[in-house]
């Protein structure tokens, strides 16, 4: 067991600065014991304060050896320093170094916290000291509000806490007035009674009635070394042993300190909303640039290439019924659907003697656009037409054709249908400058769709003729077997030319068999039908209508009926356009899952422009804003967070390493950046009700996704993470070993010495 707790034997302290050596103290030969009250005095420069700090561990030395509870220390790394700082030192420094921002509570709370206790465990015990040291009243006080007596009872107070067995105050009654400056010698003269109590103080008078020990230096020498009284002996047998700090207790230091110095909780608030709304600016013009190019793109098989429709078909290939689409539209986001959408991508020709107008066909319930002339249809054959401005008989000639009754031209035969006139009662203009001349839009009725449907699926089926054992192909550039269908003729009849009647037997073809196979992506399907006429030059026009047999012979003349039958089925094949296209892939996915395969049409275009380019240079304005954000925030933040420096060196004489201090201030700027994050979250919902209105914030809500935010919020939470590092590094850069920060910070009266040394 051994009887001195702290032994120098020959020890020597030496600065070097510039090839200049300085002397801090020589051959120094001490002992210092449990249950001791020492003053060390000595006039300014004389080394009392450099020996403190050898012997509190905040300072190396040179030569000799310093034995700690009998055990060398000549071989011990910064972490050994550490550890011992940690198990038997505790500071109490002339300026107090408290954290102001704190309560006397929460000052007291801190070293226990920093030493691994729960705080559940510590109230009483921090109320007990409180109350020892008389500041019970002023326990929930900001420490910046006491006066000096009160700051100083406040540092013993933690010191106690801390409970070691080495109390090392350097002038703890430089700043306090003599009644006060009493109140503390006395106290530490009770501490002493059970631990070792050292003083640098240059006022020995105030102090030799309480201490047991006087030091005196001078020149770096001890000059006297005198016993004042007896004290009471006491064993330590081992130092306190400390734990980690809790995880817990990290992120409760962390948050508080966040937001215990308001105008610098502020500050560092505007700049992260700063970040954030920079990022998110960023981010948002350049999704808005990526969109207005993919709608610029092109697909030859669809003419509809609104970024709004999805083309759908149920996965077992059958045809929709009226379940399908009452389970479609209660599927949310959906705003419309377009049973057939062939409709959608397939030209028709509205045209008389003067006007002509080429578009793609909707179903007027669908039309949710602005009416820029004319009225809404009352009538079956009432229309609007759906445009660019500047295509020249919907724009230019607007007043020419509103309420002009225009004819549609067949698809198959190229004829105008004379027979039903479609009136032209509303036009609407479209802000798509690519949407030229020759691609507009109709919105007509159920009827005439009824009507166009037969002509869209002739146009995307396959036609075979079977006709005495032999099959023939059916297109419009062969007249041979080409399918004219006709009013006049009975159904299940056919009419063929009388040049075919060497096909039959004796060369007879009434009353023989011919067949129409129809094939297409969605069905198959085979017309019976009977010859019932032949026709030749002079007969044709009383049986079909038609003078101009040279050009019709050949053809096969069918009823209207028979040749709708073959087209005008069920819809295989729909569109779904949907509300918000910013939601349109959970819209996808609900239809996916309720059985139907999908199809977005904005991933079908080619692009005219290069979107790659667009995305790369997206990640290089990113990483180069990213790196701008950083260093511009970072120097923001560096001055803002200047005054936590002693915060940081305070914590690290209190127990906390390096690590636990780098993590206590990753934790702060986090949570900074987390409520500035959430924030400007806030604030872009404000704008989507309306409650303020900004330009930017419209885009960024618009053209942001989920995962652009998560990536945003990932990036913010990057940068306050190099921002630590980079302060910390910055906190630290002086220190080789880890002590010259806080000598700096704490060591006030030896400063000048402390920042020209280099160790």
């Amino acid at each position: 067991m051994v009887k001195s707790i702290i032994k120098l034997k020959n020890v020597s302290k030496f600065y070097y600065s510039k090839g200049v050596i300085a002397t801090g103290f020589t051959k120094v030969n001490l002992e210092f014991s449990m249950g001791e009250f020492v003053a060390i005095v000595g006039e300014s420069g004389s080394g009392k304060s450099t020996l403190l700090n050898v012997i509190s561990g905040l300072d190396t030395y040179e030569e000799g050896e310093m034995y700690i509870n009998g055990s060398e220390t000549s071989h011990y790394s910064e972490d050994d320093f550490e550890d011992y700082r940690r198990k038997y030192i505790g500071n109490i420094f002339q300026n107090f170094n408290l954290v102001n921002s704190y309560t006397v509570y929460q000052n007291v709370e801190l070293v226990l916290l920093l030493n691994g206790a729960k705080k559940k465990n510590i109230r009483k015990k921090v109320i007990d000291l409180i109350k020892k040291v008389g500041l019970y009243k002023f326990r929930n006080t900001k420490v910046s509000k006491l006066s000096g007596g009160q700051k100083q009872r406040v540092a013993i107070a933690r010191a106690m806490a801390k409970d070691t067995p080495i109390i090392i105050a350097d002038e703890p009654t430089g700043n306090l007035d003599s009644k006060s400056a009493l109140g503390i010698i006395k106290l530490l003269s009770e501490i002493s009674k059970d631990k070792l109590v050292i003083i640098v103080t240059h006022n020995y008078e105030q102090v030799e009635d309480y201490v047991t020990r006087k030091i005196k230096m001078h020149d770096g020498r001890v000059l006297e070394d005198r016993i004042i009284k007896e004290h009471q002996d006491v064993t330590l047998d081992q130092a306190r042993v400390y734990k980690n700090i809790r995880f817990l207790s990290k992120i409760r230091l962390g948050i508080r300190n966040a937001f215990n110095i308001v105008p610098k909780f502020l500050l560092v608030l505007l700049v992260y909303l700063f970040i954030t709304a920079s990022l998110m600016s960023e981010y948002g013009s350049f999704k808005e640039s990526e969109y207005i190019s993919s709608k610029s793109g092109y697909n030859q098989y669809f003419q509809n290439t609104e970024d709004t429709r999805i083309v759908i078909k149920k996965n077992d290939g059958s045809a929709f019924n009226d379940d399908d689409y009452a389970k479609i539209k209660s599927i949310n986001n959906v705003s419309s659907i377009v049973y057939n959408d062939l409709l959608l991508d397939t030209s028709i020709d509205l045209s008389d003697d003067n006007y002509w107008i080429s578009a793609t066909v909707n179903n007027i319930s669908n039309f949710n656009k602005k009416l820029d002339y004319g009225r809404m249809p009352e009538n079956d054959n009432e229309i609007i037409v759906y445009g660019n401005k500047d295509d020249y008989y919907i724009g230019y000639l607007k007043d020419e054709i509103l309420d002009k009754e225009l004819y549609l031209r067949d698809l198959y035969t190229g004829e105008l249908d004379k027979s039903v006139g479609l009136k032209i009662v509303g036009i609407s203009y479209n802000d798509n400058s690519n949407n030229y001349y020759g691609n507009s839009e109709i919105y007509v009725s159920d009827k005439i769709i009824d009507n166009l449907t037969y002509q869209i699926n002739q146009q995307y089926s396959k036609l075979t003729v079977m006709f005495q054992g032999k099959y023939y192909d059916v297109n419009n550039y062969d007249q041979n077997f080409r399918i004219v269908p006709k009013r006049d003729i009975q159904d299940g009849s056919v009419y063929i030319s009388s040049d075919l009647n060497y096909l039959c037997k004796n060369e007879n073809c009434i009353n023989s068999t011919l067949s129409i196979d129809v094939n297409n992506l969605y069905y198959s399907d085979t017309l019976e039908l009977k010859v019932t006429k032949t026709y030749d030059k002079k007969n044709m026009e009383s049986l079909v209508g038609i003078k101009d047999y040279d050009t019709y012979n050949g053809n096969i003349f069918i009823s209207s009926n028979d040749y709708n039958k073959m087209f005008n089925r069920d819809n295989y094949q729909s569109s779904v356009n949907v509300l918000n296209v910013e939601d349109i892939d959970s819209t996808i996915t609900k239809l996916n899952k309720a059985g139907y395969n999908t199809l977005k049409i904005s991933d079908t275009l080619v692009q005219e422009g290069n979107t790659e380019v667009l995305k790369i240079m997206r990640t290089i304005v990113t990483i180069i804003l990213v790196v701008v954000l950083f260093f511009i925030s970072y120097f923001v933040i560096r001055v803002i967070l200047k005054s936590r420096n002693v915060y940081f060196a305070t914590i690290r004489m209190l127990g906390a390493n390096r690590k636990v201090s780098l993590q206590l201030l990753i934790i702060e700027l986090l949570t900074v950046a987390n409520l500035a994050y959430f924030t400007f979250i806030g604030i872009l919902k404000l704008n989507e009700l309306s409650v303020i209105n900004v330009g930017i914030f419209n885009t960024i809500l618009k053209y942001l996704k989920i995962n652009d935010y998560v990536v945003i919020y990932a990036i913010l939470i990057f940068i306050s993470y190099l921002i630590s590092l980079k302060f910390a590094k910055k906190l630290f850069k002086n220190s080789q070993k880890g002590y010259s920060f806080y000598k700096i910070q704490l060591s006030k009266n030896n400063k000048k010495i402390l920042t020209n040394k280099n160790i």
